[in-house]
């Protein structure tokens, strides 16, 4: 299976991390009802994910809001506490939920985990997707090591 308009979110229970604690994530309660902005990162800390993909949906935080977005996600194969300490590296503050996917869980129900290499292993494939009431309505997805259609910019232009 691969990234599909249409395609729902199965319920799985991922993990956020803010200055309380951590919290699960049901992609089931979460996701029903709202449209949200998800996108893909190869890793947390890794350099085209902090030096451009998590600074384009800050930049395009309130047009996205502006867009109708009731949240921005961004979703990586790595553990909750590392994903906490980028997006305080990051400045994300509420801006951005930062949901570790730490055992590819929706990552490999939505088709996106791939292998990179003896360095990354296997990671989330780079993209972004839209999710309205728990559905895929637009899918961004990437060509390996390519950064462009998921940015928010590219997403906002194809609204």
């Amino acid at each position: 299976m691969s990234l599909e308009i249409g395609q729902k979110i199965p319920a799985l229970e991922l993990h956020v991390k803010d200055a309380e604690g951590i919290d699960v994530f049901d992609t089931g309660t979460a996701l029903a009802g709202k449209k949200i902005i998800i996108f893909s990162v190869p890793g947390a800390f890794t350099p085209t994910c902090s030096a451009k993909h998590v600074p384009s949906y800050l930049a395009n935080y309130d047009a996205l809001k502006a867009a109708g977005f009731d949240e921005i996600i961004c979703m990586a194969m790595n553990d909750v506490h590392v994903m906490y300490a980028w997006g305080q590296s990051q400045d994300v503050g509420d801006k951005i939920t930062m949901l570790a996917d730490r055992e590819g869980q929706l990552s490999d129900a939505l088709g996106l985990s791939v292998h990179m290499g003896p360095v990354l292993g296997t990671r989330a494939s780079r993209s972004a997707f839209i999710v309205e009431d728990g559905v895929i309505t637009k899918a961004f997805l990437e060509e390996p090591a390519v950064y462009e259609v998921s940015s928010a910019e590219h997403v906002l232009a194809n609204l």
